[in-house]
């Protein structure tokens, strides 16, 4: 039997350091493919957005340079706040809209019972639906003459859900919702599904209910999922585009011309792609500071685990 010798100290540190770099060597190594393909998919088109609000360009002549007549264009464009303020109105009703449902579907659909793994599937159906497909089926749906309303002669449903200003923003909110939904109710159950079952037993052995247990220890633990999630859907409505245009086109009266709209109409509606390139820039810096923002307010803390230290 070979007995294994022992190296010295002074020779022992020098080869963990040598094995921990060609570990980390290799880490890099595999880590290179997805580096290089956010700088073509992400860095380089921004870039190059960055470049052309900065020049005049109708889509298919040359591209002059024409330097800030594109940003001035656009910030002294008085649709440019109304804009900004549909893409926040959408932005903050879809989330009031989709975070407790979402949370209590997620919570719901957790339980390891058969019945919940197929009632998982049934939500998600949703999400797998192109949005200009749902805009279409709804806009069928919602037709004040020929769709839900009138067929099943509910007298609720006949409104003119998209020709009236409040109407159609809460319907444009609600489409949203529902495809999305499902989405971030699987992110919440596969949270739950992490919590130690220990925190539950403890609490039950003191006599708390599952009303209780859901506010002291489901929603507690669940923080930097809500976190998480509530980032997805607020830098996700920055850039609806299809379905408020097949649904409402902006409409009526700009009443949901969100800014990812409004750069969509500047560009290849107006040929005007000096001044779209510009929305394209303030709607990623809008992004990254709201998700900056939501980072600074769950304590900066996402990525730690929710577990550490027990």
């Amino acid at each position: 039997m070979t007995v294994p010798v022992a190296l010295p100290p002074d020779q022992a540190a020098p080869a963990r350091t040598a094995s921990h770099a060609v570990r980390q060597g290799s880490i890099a190594w595999m880590a290179l493919p997805a580096l290089l393909m956010f700088v073509a998919f992400a860095v380089v088109p921004l870039v190059g957005v960055l470049a052309l609000s900065f020049t005049s360009w109708d889509g298919l002549g040359a591209i002059r340079p024409s330097g800030l007549d594109s940003w001035q264009e656009v910030l002294k464009d008085p649709n440019l706040p109304h804009s900004l303020w549909v893409t926040f109105e959408i932005m903050a009703l879809s989330w009031a809209f989709q975070t407790p449902i979402s949370l209590l579907i997620g919570v719901f659909l957790a339980s390891r019972e058969r019945y919940r793994g197929f009632l998982a599937v049934i939500y998600f159906i949703p999400l797998l639906l192109s949005q200009a497909a749902i805009a279409l089926t709804f806009k069928a749906l919602l037709d004040p003459n020929f769709g839900l309303g009138p067929g099943l002669d509910i007298d609720w449903l006949v409104q003119d859900w998209l020709g009236n200003r409040t109407l159609a923003l809460c319907t444009v909110v609600f489409v949203v919702s529902w495809q999305f939904i499902p989405f971030h109710s699987l992110i919440y159950q596969g949270a739950v599904r992490q919590i130690p079952v220990s925190l539950y037993e403890a609490a039950q052995l003191d006599g708390a209910g599952r009303l209780r247990q859901f506010w002291n220890i489901t929603l507690p633990q669940l923080k930097n999922t809500i976190i998480t999630s509530s980032t997805l859907m607020v830098v996700g409505s920055l850039t609806f585009f299809d379905l408020i245009w097949v649904l409402t086109a902006g409409g009526p009266a700009d009443a949901t011309r969100a800014l990812a709209l409004d750069m969509y109409i500047r560009g290849f509606r107006a040929s005007s792609m000096g001044p779209a390139s510009a929305i394209a820039v303030i709607l990623v810096v809008t992004g990254l500071l709201l998700a900056m923002l939501l980072r600074r307010l769950g304590g900066g803390r996402e990525t730690t685990s929710q577990l550490e230290g027990m």
